[in-house]
């Protein structure tokens, strides 16, 4: 018998890794909706019988968050749970009292609940925010790894914002598994490196399957975590990154409080280009809020490609789509590479087309700055068009994917390229190898010639 009825506010991501470790095989509570924010055009689709199971033979609907005391109440809905990353304390809140006033009961459901057991070892690189430069030191995690032969398989923090169905299960190796995949920009961010760097990559909306298909080629799995949220997986060594550029948001946003409260390893980044203040605020932070965590320190230089100059340029900055949106942040590695190498920013928000104009109007603290937003074939258009109609004499490329191939840019382009390098003091290649010292014993002897791993 049904006890109780549940809407997942999410977006496209942890809500639904919830559902599927909690909910799809509980009898005793029926979601009776997801809700969208955060990403655009994600609301509207179904969540497929296929994915969530006998129960739900019709699928799950997604709607949007606005509708939040609409569906509460139309359904009979008693439960709200929250389940989406990289949002203030105070709108968290907002979201509760919301739900309580229509007669819910709000819910987080934490790590423990959620997190599910590795038959292999598990290295999580989260953040308090995004933006914090959390993937570079996945890579680097991934090179250390690498270094000594072992399989490495990187676990991304799903984005299925396409075919839920289609994206149950995703193995990348190369930029055409992108392309054959439909990935979108904020997909492609996070991907591209990793897989230029020869490692693989999965995702995926069934998080059990995806660990399923990890584990049987690789040694050690290296969870790289979404926005700030919290391992799907369960950690063995927990490194949890923190960005002085933002002193304070450490313990301001939800989940990345906890994540600093859990970490193993805090690594403090981007400490060449940050104030020495600030790196001593974020580091207080840290032994204020869990003093049993080991701080390194590493720095995250910008260089450009081919050693290009853009000194007395006038450049149009393109920087990461959600560390300046959903991120808070007004700048990102182009920004700072134009100002460290002497460029003058061109201003891209009169040219804006189509939603990326309205990006501009959501957020209002980005400057003359560009997001590389591409969530559909319609927004990658806007965004060229708004790239080809801003004057300026180049573009420079912050983000991670590769524009120009990505989009046939015409303007010429330079792109802004950074790793992380360790900046003195305790190393984090030390903690890395004290646990694969401890942890795995070799690698694994080279698999037999087959079919490649699904």
């Amino acid at each position: 018998m049904i006890r109780r009825r549940a809407v997942i506010l999410g977006a496209a991501g942890r809500d639904f890794h919830n559902f599927n470790v909690v909910f799809r095989a509980d009898r005793g509570v029926k979601v009776v909706a997801f809700t969208a924010a955060q990403i655009p055009g994600t609301e509207g689709r179904t969540y497929p019988p296929e994915l969530a199971g006998p129960l739900y033979p019709r699928g799950i609907p997604i709607r949007p968050e606005a509708e939040l005391e609409d569906l509460l109440r139309r359904h009979r809905a008693d439960l709200a749970v929250f389940a989406y990353s990289d949002i203030s304390h105070e709108q968290v809140m907002h979201r509760a009292s919301r739900a309580l006033a229509a007669g819910a009961d709000f819910w987080l459901l934490g790590p423990e609940r959620t997190m599910l057991p590795a038959r292999r070892p598990v290295i999580s690189v989260c953040a308090v925010r995004t933006g914090c430069g959390k993937s570079a030191v996945a890579r680097y995690v991934v090179k250390l790894c690498r270094e000594r032969g072992l399989a490495t398989a990187v676990l991304r923090h799903p984005m299925p914002y396409g075919d839920l169905l289609a994206e149950r299960c995703q193995r990348f190796r190369t930029l055409e598994d992108l392309d054959r995949a439909g990935c979108t920009v904020e997909e492609r961010e996070e991907y591209e490196l990793h897989l230029k760097a020869g490692a693989t990559v999965y995702a995926g909306v069934d998080t059990a399957e995806v660990l399923r298909a990890a584990e049987a080629e690789a040694d050690v799995l290296v969870w790289d975590g979404g926005n700030n949220d919290f391992p799907f997986l369960r950690p063995d060594l927990e490194l949890v990154v923190l960005d002085p550029h933002r002193p304070g948001h450490e313990l301001a946003y939800h989940p990345g409080e906890t994540n600093l409260r859990r970490a193993g390893v805090a690594v403090v980044n981007k400490v060449d280009t940050a104030r020495p203040e600030d790196v001593e605020a974020v580091e207080a932070s840290v032994r204020a809020a869990n003093p049993g965590a080991a701080i390194v320190r590493l720095a995250s230089p910008l260089t450009l490609e081919a050693s290009k100059s853009i000194t007395g340029r006038r450049v149009l900055a393109v920087d990461d789509g959600p560390t300046l949106t959903h991120g808070g942040m007004a700048y990102g590695a182009a920004a700072l590479a134009a100002r460290r190498f002497g460029a003058e920013l061109a201003d891209p928000r009169p040219h804006a087309r189509g939603s990326i104009r309205e990006a501009y109007r959501e957020y209002p603290h980005l400057g003359a700055v560009l997001p590389a937003l591409g969530y559909s074939p319609g927004q990658l258009r806007e965004l060229k068009e708004t790239i080809e109609a801003t004057p300026c004499d180049l573009v420079l490329v912050g983000t991670p994917v590769d524009l120009p191939r990505l989009l046939g840019l015409t303007r010429p382009a330079v792109r802004v390229r950074y790793e992380v390098e360790e900046a003195g003091g305790p190393g984090l290649r030390g903690h890395v190898e004290r646990f694969l010292d401890a942890t795995v014993v070799a690698p694994r002897p080279p698999a037999a010639t087959g079919p490649e791993p699904p």
